[in-house]
């Protein structure tokens, strides 16, 4: 199987943009969606996969790169699994996270007064498609338990970190350092698995 020495990242998300890189072989080269100057396609998908399929397969075929894309968000379970694939969009247009973050809380807060006192179970959840690789699609689900924290805390990662305490952890993903955190998200365990087509 021949090697994939060029690889789109198929997404305008620094944040996501540098946590794959930094996950990726160092003998590929990747380019940014920013380096086409392409906007992201509309997400009419209703799971993290179908998302991250339209997104690898328009980005591929608009740059003729193969691609990897990512779609990923929090699920949180006393909010029957929302945010999920709207976890960009409930921070606006300008994907204002710390938004987004305020209206988790205030879901919580309608539901239960007393969620603070409880354990608010919580993954993340992350989508990677390859697309333009002998035309075959790849998809695969890497997903990360944990609970949300009563307050945000740590400036490290981005989205929802600060308010992700994973499994058997006391840190956020906001606190937790970037080199530990990439070694336990959700990104990671699909990355492990979509590892094998690059």
């Amino acid at each position: 199987m021949k090697k994939i020495s060029k690889l789109l990242i198929g997404t305008n998300n620094k944040g996501k943009f540098l946590e794959i890189c930094d996950l990726l072989p160092k003998y590929i080269k990747t380019y940014s969606t920013a380096d086409f100057k392409l906007k992201s396609p509309k997400e009419y998908g209703v799971t993290f996969e179908e998302n991250s399929l339209i997104k690898s397969r328009y980005f591929s075929k608009k740059t003729k790169l193969i691609c990897l894309s990512d779609d990923s968000g929090l699920e949180i379970d006393i909010l029957n699994k929302e945010p999920g694939i709207y976890s960009a969009r409930w921070g606006g247009k300008k994907s204002d996270f710390n938004k987004a973050i305020q209206k988790v809380y205030r879901k919580l807060f309608k539901k239960d007064k007393n969620w603070k006192q409880k354990k608010i179970k919580a993954r993340f959840v992350c989508a990677l498609s390859l697309y333009g690789f002998n035309k075959k699609i790849s998809s695969v689900v890497g997903k990360v338990e944990g609970y949300i924290s009563n307050e945000p805390r740590g400036k490290n990662g981005f989205g929802y970190d600060p308010i992700f305490i994973p499994k058997n952890k006391k840190k956020t993903f906001g606190e937790i350092k970037p080199s530990q955190k990439y070694k336990i998200d959700h990104r990671y365990f699909a990355f492990q698995k979509i590892k094998k087509f690059l």
